[in-house]
């Protein structure tokens, strides 16, 4: 090999690998929505949301308050609804749970679970606008830096989710709450509104499929 050659080689090896894109579909009964994840937005976000997806995280079931380590969002419900602003899921206590029903059979309200612990937020610094496009996937919470594992999905934007945009508090450790958006819809995205007009717990999620290519949602 010549010296042009290893060189060439060595500065090859040397180079950063690029980074894969990642896309999540939500397979629901009502059909599909795909999303594209932006880790380089929100990377402890995306790596959560995806070792949740594919049961590779170990989280704490509410129901049983055992810890597994099995796929949270398979079977879940989307437990609140809005119709012109979103729709949120991703309650582990939601998963199995009859269509319709608002609590768990325990009788704690759906929206109270989580995976049994909390992170921190990853929301840009005012004014920066995180909301500004339909279809917009980011962490609910209960206030600063209280993320664990439930979603919302967009249906509105602009004015209809401005009191979603990130603002400056001393609450959050970084300075900024509100909602940390860590995807963007890429098809699918008229089934929002069809799942928010059902109405509360009427549609399932049966799974999240985490791929690195465009997902398709016929």
């Amino acid at each position: 090999m010549t010296k042009l050659a290893i060189a060439a080689a060595l500065a090859l090896a040397a180079s950063p690998a690029v980074a894969q894109d990642l896309y999540a579909t939500f397979d629901t009964t009502a059909g599909k929505i795909g999303v594209k994840l932006l880790p380089g937005e929100a990377p402890k976000t995306v790596a959560n949301f995806v070792d949740l997806a594919q049961g590779k995280k170990e989280w704490t079931d509410p129901k049983t308050g055992l810890k597994v380590k099995t796929p949270l969002y398979d079977n879940t419900l989307f437990h609140r609804v809005i119709s012109g602003f979103m729709i949120q899921g991703g309650d582990p206590l939601t998963q199995g749970a009859q269509i319709g029903a608002s609590s768990s059979s325990q009788g704690r309200p759906f929206g109270s679970g989580g995976p049994g612990y909390k992170f921190e937020n990853e929301i840009p610094k005012p004014p920066a606008k995180t909301f500004e496009k339909p279809c917009v996937l980011a962490m609910a919470n209960s206030g600063a830096d209280t993320n664990g594992s439930q979603f919302f999905i967009t249906e509105g934007y602009g004015r209809t989710v401005s009191q979603l945009e990130p603002t400056s508090c001393v609450d959050a450790k970084g300075g900024v709450c509100g909602y940390t958006r860590f995807g963007q819809g890429v098809c699918g995205c008229d089934l929002v509104a069809e799942i928010a007009g059902k109405g509360t717990s009427k549609v399932r999620l049966n799974k999240v499929v985490i791929t690195t290519t465009p997902p398709t949602c016929k």
